[in-house]
């Protein structure tokens, strides 16, 4: 038998799309104390322990948190190296060298504009789609 949480459709599972808050435990915890039975309460040791699991994922994720701002600011930084640099950039047509001249950020990612040896000028171009750096364009 399927069931879900209350208040909540199988398609619209909360826990899928953006994680349980601090609030969200908090609630759930205020509710379960509301509602236990008198005669039977929560232990102390499963009490506490379950107290102790969800500071554990809050502390995991806030440094997730700060990991992802470090890879965004190395990201950042890396990009910024290669202005004036000659790279290779993956395309549907086969890899196509230019040079870097400027970079944009879009939604917090660095995106290259490249001016190929043709003259023809590639932009919004992801640092994954750089396959080879050269050096400075001679």
């Amino acid at each position: 038998m399927a069931t879900t949480g209350l208040g909540i459709s199988g398609s619209d599972n909360i826990a899928q799309t953006r994680g349980i808050t601090q609030q969200d435990f908090l609630r759930i915890l205020s509710t379960q104390l509301t509602f236990q039975d008198p005669l039977k309460p929560i232990d102390n040791q499963q009490f506490m322990a379950q107290m102790a699991q969800f500071s554990s994922l809050e502390q995991t994720r806030m440094s997730n948190e700060k990991l992802d701002t470090l890879l965004a600011q190395q990201a950042a930084n890396q990009s910024i190296g290669l202005i004036g640099k000659t790279v290779e950039v993956l395309t549907a047509n086969g890899n196509v060298a230019g040079q870097v001249t400027t970079i944009s950020f879009s939604s917090g990612q660095p995106m290259l504009t490249v001016k190929a040896a043709s003259g023809e000028l590639m932009t919004d171009v992801a640092l994954t789609q750089v396959a080879l750096v050269r050096g400075n364009a001679t």
